[in-house]
Parts: C-alpha cells; structure tokens; sequence
C-alpha cells in the first residue's frame, strides 16, 4: 500500500481506472466477452424487462464515450449471439436473454470478489470524498465534451 498520498490528478485516476480494469478485462476474456459488451449488458440489465434500442444505445455512448455505429455494432453482436433480442411485440426494444444474465451474474460475481479486495480497509469517508470527487470531475468533463 502507498504511504504517500499522491496528489490527485489524470494520471492517478487512469492508473487506478486501467489496473482495475485489466482485472475486470481478465474476468470478462474468460468468458469470451470484452469490456464494451459488459458495459452494453450492464446497461440493458439495469434497465429493467426491456430497453428501446436508442436508449440504450445512448446510455452506452454516454458511458463509454464511444462512437454511435460502434456501439450498435456492439448491440448487434451481442443479439447475433443470443445474448440480447428483440422483443417480439415490438423490435425496436432489446431484453437480456437468459443466458446473457447469466454471463452478466457470472462475471458480476467474479468481479464482486476482487473489488472487495480492491476496497477492504479504506474508511467510508474516505470512499465517499472520492465518489464526490470523482462525480465533479465526470460532470465537469461531460461539460467540457459538450462545448465542441
């Protein structure tokens, strides 16, 4: 563990944000799914029964700043493997699978043990000024991203 505190800035948060990241990623790769399948399958799970397709699609460009076609490229495969799909009454809305909550329980579940590791022994106030911190900056960044 650090004895230094170091002063926070883009370079700490990344370095946290990558190193915790590879951990998930190694989760993930192990059952044959990649970080933005995860974030599209969060997305869809928390959601509820179902989701519309632009919704969704939204929600995860918001997440992962990625491109529009990028992430309907993601959907589309994670509907092609059965993972996601239609519903049938109305197809411009997507419902987790069974076997796509189970891939989400599953990885969930595994990641669960790391981060109680990653988190075990730092104070909640100390979590809780860092979560405030942590949402300014996103707000302040997505502020940023809207200027262009």
């Amino acid at each position: 563990m650090t004895t230094t505190a170091p002063t926070t800035n883009g370079r700490v948060i990344a370095l946290a944000h990558y190193s915790a990241r590879a951990l998930l990623e190694g989760v993930l790769t192990r059952h044959g799914a990649t970080f933005e399948q995860s974030v599209v399958l969060r997305a869809a799970v928390t959601a509820g029964d179902s989701v519309g397709r632009d919704a969704l699609v939204s929600d995860v460009i918001g997440s992962l700043k990625a491109d529009e076609s990028a992430v309907r490229g993601v959907i589309d495969g994670l509907t092609a493997t059965g993972l996601l799909e239609r519903l049938p009454a109305d197809a411009s809305r997507l419902r987790v699978t069974e076997t796509g909550r189970d891939l989400y329980d599953t990885t969930t579940a595994e990641t669960a043990e790391f981060s109680s590791r990653l988190y075990a022994d730092i104070p909640a106030e100390d979590l809780a000024v860092a979560g405030r911190v942590l949402t300014l900056l996103t707000e302040r960044a997505n502020a940023e991203l809207t200027r262009d």
